[in-house]
């Protein structure tokens, strides 16, 4: 159960990562709406980022498996850095930080899917 819930929120994340340069190429395009649903998106991504951060921590100590954890803190700090450079209108940081978020979700998403966490014994001292 825990790994299904450890894969439908990474899911869910990179569903809401793929909405995320429509958003911005939508408003791009010179409809003006679409840097609106970008920054809710912003808000969307940031939040399931940090749904799964507690999934991957219960992950951690349910299963001991530690990487989902240390991939989803490098995700949340990134994505935490992305936000803020959005808002600051930082676009030098702000759409290479995003074009690499993406294809770290997509990596962490595809492992997910081909080599979900499986428990570990505990290695007696």
């Amino acid at each position: 159960m825990l790994r299904g819930v450890w894969r439908s929120v990474v899911t869910a994340h990179v569903v809401a990562v793929f909405g995320q340069p429509v958003f911005a190429g939508v408003y791009l395009s010179g409809d003006f709406d679409g840097l609106g649903m970008h920054g809710v998106g912003a808000d969307v991504v940031t939040s399931l980022c940090l749904v799964q951060l507690v999934v991957a921590i219960v992950v951690w100590a349910r299963l001991r498996t530690s990487w989902p954890f240390y991939a989803t803190l490098a995700l949340a700090i990134a994505e935490t850095a992305q936000y803020f450079a959005g808002t600051a209108g930082a676009l030098w940081l702000h759409i290479p930080l995003g074009v690499f978020t993406v294809a770290a979700v997509v990596v962490l998403f595809t492992a997910v899917w081909l080599r979900p966490p499986y428990r570990r014994e505990a290695v007696d001292a």
